[in-house]
């Protein structure tokens, strides 16, 4: 079967610092998938200070498990870091997370997704639906997300 490239992109404001949503977001645990709003765990191996290699591991309703094996590199000096999936269905995906400073407490997450899955080409129409519903899924995770770290705070 063809790989088929899904491209979309949104953003997600935060009422903090850029520097202080890269230090959050990039500081994994076990338990962040539940902030994600969903069930599941995350072992998390650091090959060195700027690259981590995720195994996310959800629990889906039908009592199945999906793993998700992800490299994830970190550019701290260029508040962003990327995401690729080696493992999973969605596998060679990759993720690019951006902050903009838009003040001193205020930022804005630029996420720009490249969803790779298995299917034929589809037409202009059905990628463009595709698109809007990874964008909606992925989009509400990281509402979730702004919400978890505004409970820390």
């Amino acid at each position: 079967m063809p790989l088929c490239s899904i491209p979309y992109h949104f953003s997600q404001r935060f009422p903090f610092s850029a520097a202080a949503v890269l230090r959050w977001a990039t500081d994994y645990h076990p338990e962040d998938i539940e902030l994600f709003g969903m069930r599941g765990r995350r072992r998390i191996h650091w090959l060195c200070d700027d690259t981590v290699l995720l195994t996310d591991t959800f629990a889906r309703d039908d009592g199945r498990h999906l793993s998700k094996q992800k490299l994830v590199r970190i550019y701290p000096d260029r508040l962003r870091w990327t995401s690729t999936h080696l493992t999973g269905p969605n596998r060679y995906s990759q993720f690019l997370y951006e902050l903009v400073a838009e003040g001193k407490h205020v930022c804005r997450l630029e996420f720009t997704g490249r969803h790779i899955e298995e299917r034929e080409p589809p037409s202009r129409e059905a990628l463009l639906a595709r698109a809007r519903e990874l964008k909606r899924g992925d989009a509400l995770v990281w509402r979730n997300l702004a919400r978890a770290m505004a409970r820390q705070a």
